[in-house]
């Protein structure tokens, strides 16, 4: 191995241990202190219920765990958005599991819950995935309020949602392990199955306290909503537990003898690992964001037997198009190409050169006929983006650039095929938006440590930003000396950067995950075996833009 390699190696493992240190934080949730004393109360924490439920055995994959980090300082942060997602496999059967963190905030929810709650529902439903909801939360962040309840992607949307699955048929059970209060009582109920936990568990729409406020009477919160009150003499719920682990074992055998589903029908042969060493993947990654590297490197070390059948090799090389298999899943790749091979003589005009992670007119013609083909083979998309945006200047306009761009997003957005992307550099503009970002419905989105997300980089963004800033102090007479110059640059450059980063990404829900290279693999394979669930009910159509 060169040099660079081993440079390049260092740099992005060391990625990997910051992803690890702020992982293990966040699995804290509203840390030791409060997690002992949920114990004291004969409680498990969200996280170990998952952990309890989901087969020992088998890959899981957590959805947001970054969601709402460094948000609501104020409010004292809320780590992984107060909430737990998992997609997993209970009895054999996949599933994904929404688990409160009592730990943080007594569960209360959040905007950034919401939002959270929202995206698991929403792969339950893409997916026709069971759900299964551990409820123990006291409801609406009361002082967030106005920014959680009323809107069309707020708290409501919840029960909305459990309405609409119910009526799909998308196995829902709920286990209320804690508090479940005021208008979060509806979630439990409107579930197909409601479970309780004895003495830790309890239900209603007003506590003790407000219902002697509001109409004088004195009762308790257990002979108000507990175990005993809803299993025997309301109904509301179906099963009584004595614990915890009671409860999950329950659901065990309720998931244990769910009938078979309906599957799409997607291509799946024996799994092979690579060939290549998927831990090269560190060393072939540059360190530079703008530093060119070959995408094929990276595609052999994800895909199985390292194999994968190119399409138009030779044309629009910005843009890789190929099939290959994942984990035995037969998937085509659209993935940008950094690495371009082209001498240009010292006469060459910018125009007429070719950069890589950009697309150009061919890669993005290549690119659409490469997606209608896969809608009609019915084979799963798998986009590896590393893009900086469409290409620019006079050549590629009047080559009609906007044209063929705006035909793959109409190709991506009316893909009927399960989209997956992951994101191995920059995700900028709208290459963002061709390479199907968060805004066009891939079934999973996630990132690895050296992803950035935005507009534009951070030192392009600084730049035209500061020439904004310089003409605007120079208009009202300001000396704008080099030295303050580079003080503004600087300042502006460090809060972009801040925004780029994969975990302000991820914080925001824009990604599901930030994810070990590694992984990648496992988390593709796992997203298209939830795929599977769902077949595929209407044919794919360009619309007005047909090629």
């Amino acid at each position: 191995m060169d040099l660079n390699f081993n440079k390049n190696e260092d740099h992005n493992k060391l990625l990997l241990s910051e992803l690890k240190k702020r992982l293990a934080k966040v699995k804290l949730g509203g840390g030791e202190n409060r997690i002992a004393k949920h114990h004291a109360k004969g409680k498990m924490t969200a996280r170990e219920r998952i952990d309890f439920l989901l087969d020992s055995k088998k890959h899981s994959i957590e959805i947001g765990a970054f969601a709402g980090e460094d948000m609501y300082k104020e409010h004292g942060g809320c780590p992984s958005g107060g909430v737990v997602v998992k997609i997993g496999y209970v009895k054999g059967k996949q599933c994904i599991v929404v688990a409160n963190d009592a730990t943080v905030k007594a569960g209360a929810w959040f905007p950034i819950t919401g939002k959270k709650n929202l995206r698991a529902q929403e792969i339950a439903i893409e997916n026709r995935l069971p759900i299964i909801y551990l409820v123990d939360s006291a409801g609406v962040y009361l002082p967030m309020q106005d920014e959680i309840f009323p809107d069309k992607e707020h708290f409501g949307r919840i029960f909305r949602n459990n309405a609409v699955m119910s009526s799909m048929g998308i196995t829902q059970i709920a286990a209320v392990m804690g508090s479940c209060v005021a208008g979060g009582a509806y979630l439990p109920i409107m579930s197909d199955e409601a479970l309780i936990v004895d003495k830790t568990g309890s239900i209603f729409l007003a506590g003790s306290y407000l219902v002697k406020a509001a109409i004088g009477e004195s009762i308790d919160n257990e002979t108000l909503g507990g175990a005993t009150t809803h299993c025997e003499i309301s109904g509301v719920t179906d099963y009584k537990a004595k614990d915890d682990e009671d409860a999950l074992n329950t659901i065990k055998r309720l998931i244990d003898k769910i009938g078979d589903y309906d599957k799409a029908g997607f291509n799946r042969s024996a799994p092979k690992k690579p060939k290549e060493n998927p831990d090269d993947i560190f060393g072939i990654l540059p360190r530079s964001r703008a530093d060119q590297y070959d995408m094929k490197e990276i595609i052999k070390r994800l895909v199985d037997n390292s194999e994968f059948d190119e399409y138009k090799e030779g044309y629009g090389k910005t843009i890789i198009t190929a099939y290959a298999r994942i984990d035995g899943w037969a998937v085509g790749i659209i993935a940008n190409q950094r690495h371009i091979v082209k001498t240009t003589g010292a006469k060459t005009k910018p125009s007429e050169m070719q950069f890589g992670g950009v697309i150009y007119n061919d890669s993005a013609d290549k690119a659409t006929r490469f997606i209608a083909n896969c809608n009609q083979k019915k084979i799963p998309l798998v986009f590896l983006q590393d893009v900086t945006g469409f290409m620019v200047g006079s050549k590629s306009e009047h080559g009609g650039i906007i044209k063929d761009g705006a035909k793959m997003v109409n190709a991506v957005s009316n893909s009927v095929v399960p989209k997956f992307t992951i994101i191995i550099g920059n995700s900028y503009g709208a290459g963002n938006y061709a390479m199907c970002g968060k805004a066009y419905d891939p079934r999973l989105i996630v990132a690895w440590p050296s992803a950035e997300l935005a507009v534009m980089s951070g030192n392009s963004a600084a730049k035209v930003l500061l020439q904004i800033e310089k003409a605007s102090l120079e208009k009202q007479g300001e000396n704008f000396t080099a030295e303050k110059e580079k003080e503004l640059f600087d300042k502006i450059k460090n809060r972009y950067d801040n925004q780029v980063s994969p975990y302000y990404a991820a914080a925001r829900i824009w990604t599901d995950a930030i994810i070990n290279p590694l992984d990648t693999r496992t988390w593709i394979s796992m997203g298209i075996e939830a795929a599977d669930h769902a077949p595929i009910e209407k044919p794919f159509n360009l619309g007005v833009l047909q090629v």
